[in-house]
């Protein structure tokens, strides 16, 4: 899709949900509905090649690793690109919600901590790939758990049961004892693409885009 094809669709999908909106309500309220159609825009258009547009080249490269892993994993190319689009549309939806000044004092101090932890889990991911047997299992599943929960504790407020369970789907995956223990042997057929990703993740952590 050209820019001026992307920037058409914006303006029609804006105009219907503004439209849908107006009417449903009956009442005119810009800030909620801007909000609302920004999040429903950008999450129709949360496909791999549509998020390089608005992603930045490393977080795109970390995407598309993330989704060859998924696809050797499942064997199922559909459900793959499922939760990768999920991927997108949570990480679109959190930055609606945070560039409209959406989150609370307490949240965004939440916010810190789940910093913390994802970093702490991404640092995990990297040092049992990086040394042969160090792998562990329980430690990994409490750190990605960990994430989860301080993520959930954020938007909770600000997202629908749907974009909720999307959160879960997406670390329940990850966090799943058989792959992760495939993933990380030292023999693991998941091994190129796992040096990919740690890549991706080292370059990410070293721009501060995750």
């Amino acid at each position: 899709m050209s820019v001026a094809g992307l920037r058409q669709s914006l303006l029609l999908w804006s105009v219907d949900y503004w439209n849908l909106e107006v009417m449903a309500d009956n009442v005119f309220k810009s800030q909620d509905i801007g909000l609302r159609a920004q999040k429903k825009i950008l999450s129709r258009m949360a496909t791999k090649n549509i998020a390089k547009t608005f992603i930045d080249g490393t977080t795109a490269s970390l995407l598309d690793n993330l989704y060859r892993l998924c696809k050797m994993h499942t064997g199922n190319k559909a459900k793959a690109e499922k939760l990768i689009k999920n991927i997108i549309k949570i990480v679109i939806k959190i930055g609606v919600l945070h560039r409209n000044n959406q989150f609370s004092d307490e949240e965004l101090q939440r916010a810190e901590n789940f910093k913390r932890k994802f970093q702490n889990t991404q640092l995990s991911i990297i040092s049992f790939y990086e040394v042969d047997y160090t792998f562990d299992l329980a430690y990994l599943q409490k750190s990605i758990a960990e994430s989860q929960v301080a993520l959930k504790s954020i938007v909770q407020p600000h997202l629908t049961d749907k974009s909720l369970g999307r959160i879960d789907e997406v670390f329940d995956f990850f966090g799943d004892a058989v792959l992760l223990e495939t993933a990380f042997k030292p023999d693991s057929p998941y091994r190129e693409v796992m040096g990919k990703i740690v890549a991706d993740i080292n370059s990410a952590m070293e721009t501060g885009d995750i």
